[in-house]
């Protein structure tokens, strides 16, 4: 792979397509770096009946996966007539971050890409250069460290950087994974502290501390790739997250502080969702429904669950949670609300731009905000992080390889 331009004498170039300030690889850059564009990378979606197929052929793109088997799973999207709610959100959340850059006095353009619909993050990058825009801070639509939701990205900026030609021209550095960012969080507590009072409206007797449970939601993935989230043993900022890796870690953590701030002293739990694979292939457990199943012998009557995986409602949310789950509850007569996800709230389009500016002014890490003991997390991606078991490391920018 190329790499970026040539590197300076006071950085060596270990971090591939990175800007000055990251490519010798700090795992906190604080250094200023003038960045002229910021990059909004989305996982895309499909936006009528004819593209339901095609969507999922990219998002299983090398699995040898037959169309029967994506029909199983597009009856999701069929349902909501083909459509899923994904790129008219990240096309909020670009106008959301370009009033907040506006009212702030920023100059800073917003290029939209995804990873596996129109527009691509190819179609972003050619844009950008088309109007000289070269040195990118990227902002990923997800908030926690796996393959999946970090590194996957960093291997399409890569591949993206080679497919257009742009690898020696262009740099891309990105946010740091923001799941414990005030901005992230605080939608959430506000949401919680909103559904017990929900709850309590419809259940006046209702006693929060003994029968409430809140359900933190977030996307299985398995098990073998959650062990492999985070700094591999070896690496000088490891540790040993337990089962589950840095990516159950997280959740764990940032639902903890949401259930303290808003939890009225009711008991919380983390469960998963949308598992997909194979039965013989162990994924993050327990499913939400299998939880929900089980709380009416332990006295609970009503639950509030929480997308504490989503930075908005993707189809994994209307589907899992709003249909799947909430007939759960119906089935076994738990009152039952779903919080919203940030969405375009407030505090999390302001902590965006927050955490863009941290890297532009190259704010200290001990200056930066966080609300659990893991952050602030790292900017650029340590060796041997969220490794896909399956497909194993490939190219990636924003992190030291493989």
């Amino acid at each position: 792979m190329s790499n970026t331009a040539a590197p300076t004498a006071a950085a060596t170039t270990i971090v591939p397509h990175a800007s000055d300030a990251a490519r010798s690889g700090p795992a906190h850059v604080e250094s200023p770096t003038a960045y002229d564009a910021i990059l909004l990378a989305g996982f895309g979606g499909p936006e009528g009946q004819d593209d339901v197929i095609p969507f999922l052929r990219n998002v299983t793109r090398g699995r040898g996966i037959p169309d029967e088997r994506l029909e199983e799973v597009a009856h999701h999207y069929r349902h909501f007539g083909g459509v899923s709610p994904i790129n008219d959100q990240n096309r909020e959340l670009k106008a959301a971050l370009e009033a907040e850059l506006a009212a702030r006095g920023i100059d800073l353009p917003v290029y939209w890409g995804n990873r596996n619909w129109d527009p691509y993050i190819t179609d972003a990058l050619s844009e950008a250069h088309a109007r000289g825009h070269n040195k990118l801070i990227a902002i990923a639509t997800s908030a926690y460290s796996s393959f999946s939701s970090c590194r996957q990205y960093r291997e399409n900026f890569a591949q993206s950087l080679e497919d257009t030609g742009l690898a020696d021209t262009m740099t891309i550095d990105k946010i740091r994974p923001f799941f414990d960012h005030p901005g992230f969080v605080e939608p959430f507590i506000e949401g919680v502290r909103t559904g017990i009072q929900q709850l309590r409206e419809q259940l006046p007797d209702l006693d929060v501390a003994k029968e409430v449970r809140i359900l933190f939601a977030t996307h299985s993935i398995p098990t073998a790739d959650a062990e492999r989230s985070g700094p591999r043993e070896g690496a000088a900022e490891y540790r040993d997250f337990g089962a589950g890796g840095a990516y159950a870690a997280q959740h764990l953590a940032v639902s903890e502080v949401v259930a303290h701030a808003a939890g009225a002293g009711a008991a919380w739990q983390l469960v998963y969702q949308s598992r997909s694979g194979p039965a013989s292939q162990p994924w993050l457990e327990p499913d939400i429904n299998d939880a929900i199943a089980l709380l009416p012998a332990e006295g609970v009557r009503a639950v509030v669950i929480v997308p504490i995986g989503f930075v908005s409602d993707h189809m994994e949310v209307l589907w899992d949670l709003d249909t799947e789950a909430l007939e759960t509850c119906e089935e076994y007569e738990l009152a039952a609300v779903r919080v919203p996800t940030p969405g375009t709230h407030r505090a999390y389009v302001s902590g965006l731009i927050d955490l863009v500016l941290e890297r532009r002014d190259g704010t200290p890490a001990s200056e930066r905000p966080a609300l659990t003991e893991l952050g602030p997390w790292f900017d650029v991606c340590r060796p041997a992080c969220c490794e896909n078991v399956r497909a194993g490391f490939k190219p990636a920018a924003a992190g030291i390889a493989p």
